[in-house]
């Protein structure tokens, strides 16, 4: 496999942007780096394989008076998610591991699990958790931050999220923890994707850090991608507020200047806005960057399809509207959502307030590279509006 060459660039009105809608975007950004509600950021926006807006706005790090760089470095977290599903259905592609297979197979620490029901644990659940349930998040994993039943308490003392267990301690940890409901019963945003990272791990034979770098980062030249940041690169990492501006909370992100002894599958990478395009493009493609194809259409279709149907979602990270695929929410109808979109439109986003979204019908797609988590959402709403409203066709 060869590097493919740096996504062209293009007039917006050339691929039916405004420019001059474009700057609303612009405007927006810099207005809440006024008011010192975001740090600073990255935004790109792409159509029909072109970069039509790419801009760097606010400070790289709040301590340090140095304006943002367009190849600044973000801790994405859970942007992580989307590249290691991909690395999965890679393996399936190979004919290594079948959707319904139970995780048990490889990580036969999962093989006796027990279900929470009202803070006492059944000895088994009806069936077992498959590598279906980990990709579209239906395992019965949780999150400590997802709630604050004994279950979660018992999942913040485990420390699930310290980055200090490998990757098969982490699951060892994670299997003695009760299932917060039985697998398959309803979408419960989750350490899944952890989980799957080990798999890939024992089915590949190499680390997950080494095995996205030979088979997805490298091929796709993905250079500035990685689970930790090289001491002579360090200059480039964008950094939060030391408080949260709204609540005056300190605000702790991973620190990624060391390596960290878990390469978390869920939640793990930094990354910059040229790398992550290179993979939506894929992606937007098919399954194909130039003349390096990683996934068939088939696949691309099938993990950017709905996979909940019925099944009832936990919490409220899904939007009307929304179902879930393996590894991205998938948008199902125009309508009903409160927000911008297209029905096929697929997308997710990470803790510390990257979002990116990749929109098969409009070719579109667009990211926001920013570290303020504790108005995620917010901008996240914002700029998918904005990048919307910018569409002349």
């Amino acid at each position: 496999m060869s590097h493919t060459a740096v996504l062209g660039t293009a007039s917006p009105e050339s691929v039916g942007i405004s420019t001059a809608r474009l700057a609303h975007l612009d405007a927006a950004l810099a207005a809440e780096v006024a008011r010192q509600k975001l740090p600073g950021g990255v935004a790109m926006v792409a159509r029909r394989g072109k970069v039509v807006h790419f801009s760097a706005f606010g400070r790289r790090d709040p301590a340090v008076d140095e304006p943002m760089q367009k190849d600044a470095l973000f801790r994405i977290y859970s942007m992580t998610k989307p590249i290691v599903s991909v690395a999965a259905m890679r393996l399936v592609e190979q004919g290594h591991l079948l959707l319904a297979q139970p995780v048990s197979t490889w990580l036969p620490e999962f093989a006796s699990l027990q279900v929470d029901v009202d803070g006492d644990a059944e000895p088994a659940p009806a069936r077992p958790v498959t590598v279906h349930d980990l990709l579209r998040h239906t395992a019965g994993f949780t999150y400590q931050f997802m709630g604050a039943s004994p279950l979660h308490q018992r999942y913040a003392a485990a420390r699930l999220f310290s980055r200090g267990l490998s990757n098969a301690d982490f699951c060892a940890a994670l299997a003695q923890l009760p299932l917060v409901n039985q697998p398959g019963a309803a979408w419960t945003y989750s350490h899944a994707t952890d989980v799957l990272g080990r798999l890939v791990e024992v089915i590949a034979g190499e680390p997950l850090g080494a095995h996205l770098q030979r088979t997805i980062l490298g091929p796709l030249g993905m250079d500035d991608t990685s689970f930790h940041v090289a001491p002579d690169q360090q200059h480039r990492l964008a950094e939060p507020f030391a408080t949260d501006p709204d609540n005056g909370t300190a605000v702790r992100l991973f620190d990624v200047r060391t390596p960290a002894v878990q390469e978390m599958g869920g939640a793990g990478l930094v990354s910059t806005a040229a790398d992550y395009a290179r993979f939506m493009e894929m992606m937007l493609a098919g399954g194909a960057l130039g003349d390096v194809r990683l996934l068939s259409p088939k696949t691309v279709r099938l993990m950017t399809s709905d996979h909940l149907g019925a099944i009832p979602v936990t919490g409220e990270l899904l939007p009307p509207g929304h179902g879930f695929g393996l590894g991205f929410a998938v948008r199902l109808q125009h309508g009903l959502a409160p927000g911008a979109g297209t029905a096929g439109m697929y997308y997710w986003g990470g803790l510390s307030g990257t979002s990116f979204l990749i929109d098969p019908q409009e070719q579109l797609h667009a990211q926001l590279l920013i570290q303020q988590p504790g108005r995620r959402e917010h901008y996240r709403a914002l700029f998918r509006e904005l990048v919307y409203a910018a569409l002349l066709d």
